[in-house]
């Protein structure tokens, strides 16, 4: 899709705007809000079902995908393109990890990640496959498990970030890109998009030409880590550790 980044805005919202696309991000959101009224209402046993449930879920999404690209299911791709190194695909990891142990540390950056990064990415898919290719299905259930995640650990089950948790979080980002940044210069790849922007439309097209796009992101990233921090420190909900899903 060359000249994306030309686009006008409207003719990049109607790229994005699909039914493909808006029905899934609705089942999703729909997951989410489910998931989340559930778990404040009827808190039990079974949230802690559902968290080792939908850990399994994003593990197998995402090693399924590792498979799928290695057997050749992506045309071209090489070693340097198909490691998980994009933060989406560690974020599910982690995601994974927190909805297991409930770790601080984990639950944080599943917390800000997710909604800051997975979110744009269910927003404003990188994706070229069509329902029902089995990348639709991986994408969205890899991303949107990743918010519901997010929201189910925090919201859900009450697990709210720690005190300069975003400033953890940031600090953690910066290191990450920045190694990645090597791993894109010394390989030639395009992890965390910065050598160039993703094929497929997404809001990248609209922050101008490399390298200012990077920078540009780097801003909104800022913006939405600040702003998912503010209801987190105008309104911190802790519960007893006794009332918090444990581990079996």
């Amino acid at each position: 899709m060359a000249g994306l980044s030309n686009l006008p805005f409207d003719t990049l919202m109607a790229a994005l705007l699909t039914t493909e696309h808006v029905g899934a991000v609705v089942a999703i959101v729909l997951c989410a809000a489910g998931a989340v009224a559930a778990a404040r209402l009827r808190p039990g046993g079974w949230t802690i079902a559902f968290c080792f449930g939908l850990a399994a879920v994003l593990l197998v999404v995402e090693v399924s995908w590792w498979a799928f690209v290695a057997v050749g299911g992506v045309p071209g791709s090489s070693l340097a393109y198909s490691l998980p190194l994009q933060l989406c695909d560690v974020t599910i990891l982690i995601a994974a990890s927190a909805l297991w142990t409930r770790q601080p540390l984990l639950v944080e950056l599943t917390y800000f990640w997710g909604l800051a990064g997975s979110l744009q990415g269910l927003l404003t898919p990188d994706l070229p496959q069509h329902f029902p290719s089995y990348p639709y299905f991986q994408y969205y259930l890899a991303h949107g498990g990743v918010v519901v995640a997010a929201l189910f650990l925090v919201a859900g089950l009450r697990l709210a970030p720690r005190p300069y948790a975003v400033i953890r979080v940031a600090g953690i980002t910066v290191v990450y890109a920045a190694l990645v940044g090597a791993v894109d210069l010394v390989t030639g790849a395009n992890y965390m998009y910065l050598r160039a922007k993703p094929p497929a439309p997404t809001l990248l097209d609209a922050m101008g030409p490399w390298p200012w796009y990077i920078g540009a992101a780097a801003l909104v990233a800022i913006v939405l880590l600040a702003a998912l921090e503010a209801p987190v420190h105008a309104s911190r909900v802790r519960v007893p550790t006794s009332a918090r899903p444990t581990r079996t």
